[in-house]
Order: structure tokens, then sequence, then C-alpha cells
């Protein structure tokens, strides 16, 4: 009975992965890509509070700007806003509802990270201003599209 005990355990966590298709990879995919552009902001965010490095700022502004200029729309998938999906994600219908909109907010943010990159390097003062357009623009998209 023990045997079957763990090779049920065990083909159930060989099966798990199996099971999860592609709407929960565009969302576990979805998050990780924001995860990765807030894990650039917070080091930015934290050079404004403390000591100012214009290496560091200029490797995580460069890194948004990367990570902006990317297309997200197949991470957007139909079905996967928080009514499809409760508690697996905070993405809003409204997203695939005025998906023209959503772009739009985007495409702010890809701008504002360009213009960050442009920025960053050259002083705590141009850093907060270009970082402050970015978190506008992240804060707009959250107002609109995010639970």
């Amino acid at each position: 009975m023990h045997k079957l005990a763990l090779a049920t355990i065990a083909l159930s966590l060989i099966a798990a992965p199996a099971l999860a298709g592609p709407k929960e990879d565009a969302v576990s995919e979805r998050q990780a890509y924001f995860k990765k552009l807030g894990g650039n902001m917070k080091p930015l965010s934290d050079l404004l509070k403390g000591d100012y490095d214009a290496a560091t700022a200029q490797k995580h502004a460069d890194a948004l700007a990367d990570l902006t200029s990317t297309d997200i729309s197949g991470l957007f998938m139909a079905g996967t806003s928080n009514a499809d999906m409760p508690g697996a994600t905070k993405a809003l219908p409204a997203i695939w509802e005025d998906m023209d909109g959503f772009a739009a907010k985007y495409k702010a943010l890809s701008s504002a990270a360009a213009n960050l990159k442009v920025e960053a390097g050259k002083g705590k003062t141009e850093l907060a201003a270009a970082f402050g357009a970015v978190g506008a623009s992240c804060k707009s998209c959250h107002d609109a599209f995010r639970d």
C-alpha cells in the first residue's frame, strides 16, 4: 500500500505540469514578465531614496527599456482575465474589452522607459524625472486594467 501511495504521488507530480495548459502558461509567463519589470523598478526607486549610482541606474534603466520593447501581446491570451481565472491573475477583463487602449498604455510605458534609458545615467535629478514618468505610466495601466 505504501508503494502505491508513493507511486500515486510521484505520478501526480509528473502529470501536474502537463495539466497546466496554454492559458495557465500565458498567465505564468505574464506574471514573470511583470515581476522582471518590478525587479528593475525597485532598485531605481532605491537609488532615488538613497545614494545615486550612475552605473546601477543605467543597468536597470537599460533592462526596463529592453523589456518594454518586447511584444507581450502573446501573454494576453483570451480567457486569462481574473474573471476567467479567479485567484490566478489580477488582469481585468477590461484589457480584452479595450485591447487598443491597453496597447496604447503599453506603448506609453515603452516610450517612458526608452527616455529613462537616456536619462538614468546623467544624475539623480534626471533619473527622478524620467523614473516619475515610468511610474506614472505603470500607475495609469494598473488603474485601468489591473485589479
